[in-house]
């Protein structure tokens, strides 16, 4: 059998197919622009997402005879934007007015990705002003502002896609919720200070993980880790937080921006500021766990006044139960969670307290054109103030104004005017002491008491690891007799899940992390040993050395003027314990010795310390300042 096929192919395989060939009318519509929309929360090509809306709008107005003159696409703007405020949008919209366009009708791909909420009907009166017709797809014409059910159907279609984008962004959320909670996911961002992200494998979709996707995890980059543990410690003895960043930059440490300047390009990087710092100390992440929806975006109107203009997103913190935590360790940790833990219950105290105990904590230290060793270390009795440097002709002295103190304050009756304490006084008692501590005739009974405090520290994570661990077990040998007694197996699912999600944390925070270490004496005379001699290292050593000796003591005088008696206490630095032992190393009586006579009177310097953790803290802390001054 023969078909005699026409000049046109495509005529003849359509009277085959039985496809109807709509004719293009001689007057057609003529030319029209069209308008499309690709935003970042589709994770769609925009090539591909102006390709196939263009594509629909020229398969709706060809056959009609219509001519897609001009385009217009926005890509990155979310549907919830106003046209105003859409780059293309807002242009084709002032094109309305050029009476030489070239077109006087507007075609869209898809309503839903164009026109939001009520939208529509705040855009369609301003074409109908310019006379320019627009072609809606789900409306199968031309929109015809005096037609009721044109406009009921467009607010129809303003709603599905308010609906729409609501159902896409829960869908998303419970996705990242569930991923965190169950797998302790890093779902992106930039990672903390202190952490980095590196490869975690291939990605859990299989998909995906064909097309090459990975996971990334967070891993600890101790360069800057330490600064994150020494911020908690520093917090915790008492130090507020832009007095923890003043002493960062006078260290010199480098500030996030300036350590990562590819994730913080919104930063100069100059230097540490306190709220960098509270950051750090509010962010849970460092315990080891993953969290996830502590920021939420919030929609709020552009302005109050003009509901058309639209809203803006804004940043907030999240309420308690919108907030994810894995169920298990998802990276390595920088702070325990006891140690976090405490230093959220110090910020809340502070909080709570008001200005008056804000007061408590040290805060930021102004530059002065000198350096004072008891800057900010020495405090009245009477009011509970710091002592402000004062330098005189015969000597440096701290002294407490009464003209300073608040008009009804209790201490006004009992202040007397001025109450001052000369500086080369304390400082001989002080530096005598440690030179002592450290000397031959007393150094058997330091090493005694160095090593005898070992064993008084508190748990170590090791120790805390193993606890879990025997806990966990213990659960598990539980549930399995319960099974054999005939309990029902499903009923324990849950709970022996977590028992082995919690044993299998704590082998791995075994074998992961080293033992604590304890000094032996001869070690410990070994380091005491090259120390040299701490007195004379003291005693010549500048203002600079000796201000940052003890810093890192922590010393705090308490001076009391009526007894001529300044009480002097130290606290290792990270020790949260701050009871006070009241008898030193040696005997009571060698302080009554340091008895010093001055031109303002004498002052009794009376000794404190707290050993707990010294062991291990005299080798960081005591051992590195007496070598810098020594060296």
């Amino acid at each position: 059998m023969t078909v005699e096929i026409s000049r046109d192919p495509w005529a003849t395989l359509d009277e085959l197919w039985g496809v109807e060939v709509v004719e293009a009318v001689e007057d057609g519509i003529g030319p029209l622009a069209g308008y499309g929309r690709c935003s970042t929360e589709d994770n769609q090509d925009p090539e591909t997402s102006r390709g196939w809306q263009f594509g629909n709008a020229r398969k709706f107005v060809e056959p009609l005879g219509g001519v897609v003159a001009e385009e217009f696409f926005d890509v990155g703007q979310s549907r919830s934007v106003p046209w105003e405020r859409r780059e293309e949008a807002a242009r084709l919209l002032a094109a309305l007015k050029n009476p030489y366009r070239g077109w006087n009708a507007v075609v869209v791909g898809e309503g839903t990705r164009c026109w939001f909420g009520n939208q529509f009907s705040l855009v369609a009166p301003k074409f109908a002003a310019y006379g320019v017709e627009l072609w809606v797809p789900e409306l199968g014409g031309r929109y015809d502002p005096r037609n009721p059910s044109h406009k009921m159907l467009m607010s129809v279609l303003g709603g599905m896609s308010e609906s729409e984008r609501q159902h896409v962004q829960a869908r998303v959320r419970a996705a990242m919720d569930a991923q965190v909670l169950n797998e302790g996911r890093h779902q992106g961002g930039r990672a903390p200070y202190g952490y980095e992200t590196v490869d975690g494998g291939p990605h859990s979709n299989p998909r995906k993980a064909a097309e090459g996707y990975r996971l990334r995890v967070l891993a600890i980059v101790e360069q800057s880790a330490w600064v994150v543990r020494r911020i908690f410690a520093e917090y915790m003895s008492g130090r507020g937080d832009r007095a923890i960043a003043t002493g960062l930059n006078r260290d010199r440490v480098p500030c996030p921006s300036a350590r990562r300047p590819d994730q913080n390009p919104h930063r100069p990087g100059d230097a540490w500021q306190g709220g960098t710092v509270r950051a750090i100390l509010d962010n849970p992440r460092y315990t080891g766990y993953a969290f996830f929806g502590r920021w939420m975006r919030h929609e709020t109107l552009l302005d109050p006044d003009d509901v058309a203009a639209g809203n803006v997103i804004r940043f907030r913190r999240a309420s308690a139960d919108r907030i994810v935590r894995s169920r298990k360790p998802a990276h390595p940790e920088i702070v325990s969670v006891e140690e976090f833990t405490q230093a959220q219950l110090l910020r809340k105290s502070k909080s709570a307290g008001g200005l008056k105990t804000a007061r408590k904590a040290e805060r930021y230290e102004r530059p002065t054109k000198r350096t004072y060793a008891f800057r900010g270390r020495v405090r009245c009795t009477v009011c509970e103030r710091k002592m402000e440097a004062s330098p005189r002709p015969r000597g440096m002295y701290y002294r407490c104004p009464a003209r300073t103190l608040p008009t009804g304050s209790p201490a006004l009756g009992t202040h007397p005017p001025t109450i001052y304490l000369r500086e080369d006084v304390l400082e001989t008692a002080v530096n005598k002491w440690l030179g002592e501590l450290f000397a031959p005739k007393n150094i058997d009974r330091t090493v005694a008491a160095l090593v005898a405090s070992q064993g008084t520290e508190t748990p170590t994570n090791h120790d805390a690891a193993r606890k879990r661990l025997a806990k966990a077990e213990q659960e598990l040998s539980r549930f399995q007799a319960a099974i054999k007694a005939g309990i029902d197996p499903m009923a324990l699912v849950e709970p022996m899940n977590e028992a082995q999600a919690v044993r299998a944390a704590a082998k791995a925070e075994l074998e992961g992390t080293p033992p604590p270490q304890t000094l032996t004496s001869a070690e410990v005379h070994a380091m005491i040993d090259s120390l040299g001699n701490v007195g004379a290292a003291l005693n010549d050593a500048e203002v600079e050395s000796k201000a940052n000796l003890y810093g890192a003591l922590d010393l705090q005088v308490r001076y009391t003027h009526i007894a001529h008696v300044a009480d002097v206490i130290t606290k290792p630095m990270g020790n949260v314990n701050n009871a006070r032992v009241r008898e030193g190393l040696l005997d009571p009586k060698t302080w009554a010795a340091a008895h010093l006579q001055s031109g303002e009177g004498s002052a009794c310097v009376k000794y404190s310390n707290n050993f707990r953790r010294l062991s291990r803290w005299a080798g960081a802390h005591i051992g590195d300042s007496i070598r810098r001054l020594t060296g």
